[in-house]
């Protein structure tokens, strides 16, 4: 009778642990394409852990479904803003274009969504960009109009240590609407979330994957808040909680950049039926290091003066 080598038990056994430490894996850190199916069902993968962008929220307790429309007679944002509006408009913003997001730069860049802005023409479309952040932890929360005492106004964006309220728009790339899922600050290091970003590993080092499901409460490609055609979601605990905290405006690079698409044809909602020729930029949006966090009562109406326009 053959009698099986003394190696073949350590074997069996090395197959064993490797089949148990792959089951393990593939239900706690789920694939790519695990992901991307959960993605395009608007479901979360199981056994995905806890949230780790859930840090990107002020603590406040449960605040994912207390939403109502903002009242028609209101003259500003629901709850209290950590930013005033700076433009108004007559007619609403046209509806969020499709385009696709460059790849990060580097390793500690802050995406800034696109969005509509006001001038003397009409409407134009601010390319989504890159930004290097003002300070260590610093978050974006985006601007966004709101439709409120019957008029369009918009409230810009800002920094601060946790995401704010932004009117419940759908921006993409993990501005779902509610917080940010596109990465999180861990020990002075920003960690990248590759289900909402397009990243290239050779640039960017800290990546993890993790699909928030379907948290958006907005209509895809919707572009303000209140009304009768906008979302209609108002500020959530965990929101007022962050316009709360101190904050720092947006940094001149970033109102410089909004400036200089002011007069471009392609930018136009007028002629580019909103299709912008240059929806995103992949020249990265250099710090502005004097800008710090400061609250409320230290700025001159939610917003210092030298950045009102």
């Amino acid at each position: 009778m053959n009698r099986l080598p003394r190696i073949t038990p350590w074997v069996l056994f090395a197959l064993a642990a490797t089949f148990c430490v792959a089951v393990y894996r593939e239900h706690l850190i789920p694939t790519i394409s695990t992901v991307s199916a959960a993605v395009a069902q608007n479901q979360a993968p199981p056994d995905q852990g806890q949230d780790p962008a859930a840090a990107n929220l002020a603590p406040s307790g449960p605040s994912y479904t207390t939403e109502a429309p903002p009242p028609p007679d209101q003259s500003a944002a629901p709850g209290q803003a950590a930013e005033q509006p700076t433009e108004t408009a007559t007619q609403p913003p046209p509806p969020l274009p499709n385009y696709n997001q460059p790849p990060p730069p580097a390793d500690g860049y802050i995406w800034t969504p696109g969005y509509w802005a006001w001038g003397p023409t009409g409407y134009y479309w601010v390319p989504g960009a890159w930004v290097e952040p003002p300070y260590m932890g610093a978050l974006w929360t985006p601007g966004y109009w709101g439709f409120y005492g019957g008029r369009y106004l918009f409230y810009p964006g800002h920094w601060g240590l946790h995401i704010g309220f932004y009117g419940g728009i759908d921006y993409g790339f993990g501005y779902v609407g509610l917080g940010y899922e596109g990465g999180y600050w861990n020990s002075g290091h920003f960690f990248y979330n590759r289900v909402y970003n397009h990243l290239d590993t050779r640039v960017v080092h800290n990546v993890y994957s993790y699909n928030a499901g379907n948290r958006a409460r907005s209509v895809p490609r919707t572009s303000f808040n209140g009304g009768s055609r906008g979302v209609q979601v108002r500020q959530r605990p965990s929101e007022a909680a962050a316009a709360r905290e101190p904050t720092a405006p947006r940094m001149s690079s970033q109102v410089q950049h909004a400036q200089s698409y002011s007069t471009a044809r392609g930018q136009l909602a007028a002629q580019n039926h909103g299709r912008p020729a240059t929806p995103a930029v992949s020249r990265p949006l250099p710090a502005d290091r004097n800008v710090k966090p400061t609250t409320h009562n230290e700025s001159h109406g939610g917003q210092p003066k030298e950045n009102n326009r």
